[in-house]
């Protein structure tokens, strides 16, 4: 392995700070947080944190809307806190990477407050503005991600500003060879500081079609979809290889991973082969929608295991490396989305980590989903803080959708629903913090938490860490090839990886109900010993035919080259 590969060793904890430890009790997690919890978050096994934004923000869209990259929320912390959050973590041997926002800013960013101001100042093309129509509309039909025209008028400049998020998030113009300078300038700001790398928000939409023509609507909605000529641009790649060659010049050893919404897989292949040096990896969305209905995310559709399996598979065989990943920060809880959260949500979290850390990439763990956190439940629309929540309860309360089930929907898969706080202890606030938090804890706390969880040797903690484990322990868990197994099977998700000799054998039920499986010819005939289960009786030696429990994951190992 290259010394600037690390990241193909490297697994991910993400940290949502606004949600993760409050030190100053404020009802708000902070750097100091996260410093105090470094070897909590040491001893899971991870080594590479991830940190969204925390850069000054008017918090329109929860810090994804930045006023100045570099400068630290006050909410957060200062400069000198986040020196040393990046020095402690190195000590203890984890990388830190960031969220690098930089397809939009805030409107309050100093560099669109003076780009709106006239079109011939140092800043006028450092967003992407068009002249309306001839009777004044917008230049066309497409819409923002979270409602409404992407399009906003400005008086001054008699034009309007595109902006594919909120109005208060405008579009940088990455055509402008100035604005992706200061890009670069900010990212070596940081660099310069020790950190490692980046996650890129949304890097499929830099580069867009400059025409802007009205585009099909899509989801019901009364715009047009947001991705068309906008996602996948016609110069993506040559500003990325831009970048990597501003910046790879001066730190060769940095991990770049990009958010590749709205990108098919042979898109996705022009981001990550090393030979193009653009990106290490994408975090791609085709599993993600799964389960979306007829207004897209929001929707009370159950996912099919065969959909989830078959997208997956895909990715695996097509990719020369994955981002693995069943949920963040804008998805609901993995365990309440993909398991079950009721009877089963120990086995079902075990299960689905083993599925997802065991296939070929870099694993991402959100905070929470180690201890099997669930999703939020909330009964009034005025206990969600997402800008997105609201405006698509809007959006479909003028679609004539019943209350009822609008609040099923936000239940099911709002984003709020990764972002309540994290469960430390049985205490008030779940431990997160003495002062009433900037969202509401989950409810079930007092039974889900750290300290429980670690009280337990058969705790969800307790597996990711024995999972972390075999993940990291040989190269087979790295670079072994990813084989689908029993592709048609209706209940079992199964895989293999397969390096020199060695194979190991994943299966995961996504039942909860007992299954009989039958293993492939060639697999069955081989000596396998049982590596990890999320039960306690698992059979030791693997067998032609298996009875999965509810929610069984085992992993088997067979050493052909010692037979």
């Amino acid at each position: 392995m290259k010394t600037n590969e690390w990241w193909r060793r490297a697994v991910v904890y993400q940290i949502y700070p606004q949600s993760f430890n409050d030190t100053n009790n404020d009802g708000i997690g902070d750097l100091r947080g996260i410093i105090e919890k470094l070897d909590y978050i040491k001893s899971i096994g991870v080594n590479t944190l991830w940190l969204t934004p925390f850069f000054e923000s008017p918090l329109i869209d929860n810090g994804y809307d930045v006023s100045d990259y570099k400068k630290v929320a006050s909410d957060f912390g200062t400069m000198q806190d986040m020196e040393a959050l990046i020095a402690e973590a190195h000590q203890r041997g984890l990388k830190l990477i960031f969220d690098l926002v930089v397809n939009h800013s805030s409107d309050q960013h100093q560099w669109f407050r003076e780009s709106k101001l006239s079109r011939d100042n140092k800043y006028s093309d450092y967003y992407i503005w068009r002249d309306p129509k001839p009777d004044g509309a917008a230049p066309s039909n497409l819409g923002s991600v979270f409602g409404g025209s992407a399009w906003t008028y400005v008086k001054a400049r008699n034009q309007y500003y595109l902006h594919l998020f909120a109005k208060e998030q405008p579009d940088l113009n990455w055509d402008s060879k100035a604005l992706r300078y200061a890009v670069y300038d900010v990212m070596d700001f940081w660099l310069a500081k020790g950190v490692d790398g980046f996650r890129m928000d949304s890097i499929s939409f830099l580069s867009k079609n400059a025409e802007f023509e009205d585009v099909p609507v899509e989801d019901n909605k009364k715009f047009g979809a947001y991705y068309y000529g906008t996602a996948n641009g016609p110069h993506i790649h040559e500003y990325l290889k831009e970048m990597h060659q501003v910046i790879y010049s001066k730190y060769p050893d940095i991990m770049l991973v990009g958010e590749t919404p709205h990108t098919s897989m042979n898109q996705a292949k022009l981001y990550v082969e090393p030979n193009r040096q653009e990106l290490n990896m994408v975090f791609q969305f085709e599993h993600m929608h799964v389960d979306y209905g007829a207004y897209g995310r929001y929707s009370d559709v159950t996912f099919k295991m065969s959909d989830l399996r078959q997208s997956m598979a895909r990715w695996q065989k097509t990719l020369s490396w994955n981002a693995l990943y069943l949920g963040n920060h804008d998805q609901p809880r993995l365990v309440s989305r993909f398991g079950d959260e009721g009877r089963y949500r120990v086995k079902s979290a075990k299960m689905l980590a083993m599925i997802q850390i065991l296939q070929k990439g870099t694993p991402f763990i959100y905070q929470g989903d180690e201890i099997g956190m669930t999703n939020a439940h909330f009964t009034a629309l005025s206990q969600y803080k997402d800008l997105e929540a609201h405006n698509t309860a809007a959006f479909l309360q003028s679609e004539h959708v019943s209350h009822k089930q609008i609040m099923t929907f936000l239940a099911r898969k709002s984003r709020d629903n990764a972002r309540t706080p994290m469960q430390w202890e049985d205490t008030v606030n779940g431990g997160f913090s003495s002062h009433k938090p900037w969202i509401e804890v989950n409810t079930n706390y007092a039974k889900i938490n750290v300290i429980e969880a670690t009280s337990d040797e058969n705790s969800i903690l307790a597996f990711y860490r024995q999972l972390i484990a075999l993940k990291l322990q040989s190269q087979l868990t790295i670079d072994g090839d990813f084989t689908l197994i029993s592709a048609n099977d209706s209940s079992v998700f199964a895989y293999q990886r397969q390096l020199d000799g060695q194979k190991l054998i994943v299966l995961g039920s996504f039942s909860d109900k007992k299954v009989r499986y039958s293993l492939p010819k060639e697999i069955a005939n081989a000596n396998g010993k049982l590596v990890l289960s999320n039960y306690q009786d698992t059979p030791n030696d693997l067998n032609p035919t298996l009875f999965l429990k509810p929610y069984e994951g085992v992993v088997y190992l067979i050493n052909e080259q010692h037979e």
